[in-house]
């Protein structure tokens, strides 16, 4: 490529003309004719001349490559050099057509994505988008808040197995290893990094072992699974399927960083008593979705450890049985921490670390409860955030006061504008993402599960039994509680309440900002509500 395409080409030329060909193709070895003879013809561009019907040397396909590259490149502008101070004397401050990398076509393919009401949407990703990178992308498509608690699930309905993508893993990769019938969801997962703020509420004390050489404690719980010189253990009784059976067997289990074990005899750890049931490299862990009714799982707290292999065949997977659901969390997050280590704390780190560097006019790192509970004000021409507290408590005052008159006036003209308090108050919490409808109570647990069985996790629904009540589902340490909303009247008004009519509301905005605010009758404040988006 240090050759311009002018010298390849006029080389060719000269050697053509001055060596003629023999019958056998080679060149004659006579001298060559004289320079006078050639100084009356006109002179030829390069190009003419190797384009004349004479015959040329067969070049080497390597040689008509670089060729090929130099004439594409000949044909470019001569681009300025933005550093000419860096030129040295012999070189020009003008960049040569040949320095210019030559351009790669990237790979691209589409992928298919599914929300919880059905619908889908197809995206064409690159060879190296991660699952953060097409869930921030699925964010700004469907206009929803980004907080950093979407995540893309890996979800096998044949199998009755699913698992939340880490942010760093390459969508396209994991797609290779999906069979047919696999999909990819988009949903809410508050649970993803919850391990990170409260440690002490996934690891058990009595689950967790550590080796002679580390004194650690709770608090240093996750220093110890993060550096990889240390060797912390999960440990307990496990219910174990035999491969290629349906029989379950409780055994003593303890996972490391080399593998998944378990106890030949008892509960001992010794070296000739374990044997291994599966192995971290090349594997993932998934949570069972339908345990009891696929494989007669004798709990509901069923995972799974499937090897990346395994497509559609059950016989190879290492399903698992836990007693309750905070030994699954613990033995599914043990095994994301020892498997990825340090990449899922910086996972974690990087949407933290981009808060403050956001501009005033991205979209708030906050969760739709929050942002509903700013103030505004709207008398000017553009809306404005209320900062000051005392403004915005005698905006919220004056506000009030303008509802209750215009309310008031309504009622005596006794008009039947839909917009009568009487009739909004009853509707208007269905226009808000935590009310679910007419679902079931399963229905609701399944949703509350799926999410993250995180503290204040919660959604609204009908009453199956009362229908004129409500109910509010919450998530309280791991477990999901149900408390009916009914409804109570005074003066000839509705109002909607918790607690046997002390604290009253009369709507359920209203009463779900409260709880947002205060805990009450509750076991925890509301702080994240399920959501299902259409894509």
């Amino acid at each position: 490529m240090s050759l311009s395409l002018e010298s390849l080409c006029s080389a060719c030329g000269m050697q053509s003309e001055t060596t003629p060909l023999l019958q056998n193709g080679q060149h004659a070895r006579g001298p060559p004719p004289p320079s006078a003879a050639r100084s009356n013809q006109p002179q030829l561009s390069p190009r003419q001349k190797v384009q004349r019907s004479q015959p040329v040397h067969i070049l080497a396909a390597r040689r008509l490559q670089e060729e090929d590259q130099q004439f594409r490149t000949s044909s470019l502008p001569a681009i300025p050099n933005p550093f000419p101070e860096l030129c040295g004397p012999e070189s020009p401050p003008v960049l040569a057509p040949g320095s210019l990398p030559p351009r790669q076509d990237v790979a691209k393919q589409d992928v298919r994505v599914f929300s919880e009401d059905g619908t889908s949407r197809v995206v064409e990703i690159l060879a190296d988008t991660t699952a953060r990178d097409l869930c921030q992308w699925l964010v700004y498509r469907s206009h929803c808040v980004d907080d950093n608690s979407w995540a893309l699930v890996e979800c096998h309905p044949h199998l009755g197995l699913e698992r939340c993508l880490e942010d760093h893993e390459l969508v396209a990769q994991v797609e290779g290893t999906m069979a047919s019938e696999s999909k990819f969801l988009f949903r809410k997962n508050y649970a993803k990094y919850e391990f990170f703020k409260n440690p002490t509420n996934f690891f058990p004390e009595q689950m967790v072992t550590w080796c002679q050489q580390s004194n650690g404690s709770q608090s240093q719980l996750l220093q110890t699974f993060l550096n990889t010189s240390s060797c912390p253990e999960i440990q307990g009784f496990l219910h174990v399927r035999e491969l290629g059976r349906r029989s379950w067997k409780k055994l003593y289990v303890c996972l490391r960083r080399s593998g998944l074990y378990h106890s030949t005899k008892g509960a001992s750890k010794e070296p000739r008593h374990l044997q291994l049931l599966a192995d971290l490299e090349d594997s993932g862990m998934f949570s069972l979705t339908a345990g009891r009714k696929q494989y007669g799982a004798p709990t509901d707290f069923g995972f799974c450890i499937k090897p990346n292999k395994v497509r559609s065949e059950a016989k190879e997977l290492r399903l698992l049985c836990a007693e309750d659901e905070q030994g699954r969390t613990c033995w599914m997050t043990a095994f994301r921490l020892l498997k990825y280590g340090v990449l899922l704390y910086e996972n974690y780190r990087v949407p933290q670390q981009r808060k403050p560097a956001l501009s005033p006019f991205s979209t708030p790192v906050r969760s739709v409860s929050e942002n509903s509970l700013v103030a505004m004000d709207f008398s000017g021409q553009t809306g404005r955030v209320i900062e000051n507290p005392a403004e915005a408590q005698s905006a919220a005052l004056e506000e009030g006061h303008a509802w209750r008159k215009r309310s008031t006036r309504l009622g005596a003209l006794g008009s039947q504008s839909p917009l009568l308090p009487s009739t909004l108050s009853t509707v208007i919490h269905r226009t808000q993402h935590w009310f679910h409808g007419r679902i079931s109570r399963e229905e609701s647990h399944r949703l509350i599960k799926q999410q993250g069985l995180v503290d204040g996790l919660f959604l609204l629904r009908d009453s199956q039994s009362n229908p004129k009540a409500f109910v509010l589902t919450l998530c309280h340490h791991q477990k999901i509680k149900n408390f009916q909303i009914l409804p109570c009247e005074e003066d000839g008004k509705l109002f909607f309440s918790l607690d046997e009519g002390k604290t009253r509301f009369s709507d359920l905005i209203q009463l779900v900002d409260f709880y947002q605010l205060n805990r009450g009758v509750l076991p925890c404040k509301l702080k994240h509500h399920c959501i299902r988006v259409a894509l």
